[in-house]
């Protein structure tokens, strides 16, 4: 268990370290998004074998929703990826010097939507490519998963900030882009997001089937089954 700890707490410093350096100025400006969907991209090959590479608590609740992580687990990745943001905002504060924000301050009825659709988004991408059967032993996990965070960043990132992660949005409220008052926005959206993601995973039963990543004989006896007197 520590060791997957360890593994969040890395991922998520790293993530947070880069929406930090990104967004405050200097920053990447429009290639902001690019930087951080690549960050989380290689965090996910890096750590993905040990701990999941979730990296966002979101994640970690569909993930327990969707039946591939214990009650303990959640409470300790929670922990480590708050940890991880924590000191990653305190890296940012040490890289950047003084520096000046001006905090977002969306509109809250937008903001809501936006952060729970792409962190449904991205819960859902997580839950197909990770978990599912019909995926086993890809290698396209991590860059799915890290281009739903560029597309929603470039989507809705003007009208929410595009955190879509719980431990993204704590590291953004240390570092005063987003005021506190706010916080709550991206706790409610996003963990709702990532519920509801597990629920339509779970009940279309997407890890029921394999048809597109099916071996030959696995095609032959899926064919055999649909015959009339069969299976």
């Amino acid at each position: 268990m520590f060791r997957k700890m360890a593994v969040e707490a890395v991922g998520t410093f790293f993530l947070v370290l880069t929406v930090g350096q990104v967004v405050i100025e200097p920053g990447a400006a429009a290639f902001a998004p690019l930087a951080i969907g690549s960050a989380l991209m290689v965090m996910v090959y890096a750590g993905g074998h040990i701990s999941g590479g979730h990296y966002n608590p979101a994640v970690t609740l569909g993930v327990f929703l969707r039946g591939r992580a214990s009650g303990a687990e959640v409470g300790g990745y929670w922990l480590a990826q708050l940890i991880g943001a924590v000191l990653a905002a305190l890296a940012v504060r040490t890289l950047k010097g003084d520096f000046l924000v001006t905090p977002l301050q969306p509109e809250i009825g937008a903001a809501l939507l936006a952060e729970f659709l792409f962190t449904f988004a991205l819960v859902y991408v997580v839950l197909n490519v990770a978990t599912a059967r019909g995926n086993e032993g890809n290698s396209h996990y991590g860059l799915a998963i890290g281009f739903t965070v560029l597309v929603g960043a470039y989507s809705v990132g003007g009208i929410s900030g595009g955190a879509f992660n719980p431990a993204v949005a704590v590291g953004i409220t240390f570092l005063g882009i987003s005021p506190l008052g706010n916080l709550w926005l991206y706790l409610v959206a996003n963990l709702a997001g990532g519920a509801v993601a597990a629920l339509v995973f779970n009940g279309l039963a997407m890890d029921a089937d394999k048809p597109t990543a099916a071996t030959p004989a696995e095609q032959r006896e899926l064919r055999a089954a649909g015959e009339p007197g069969r299976g």
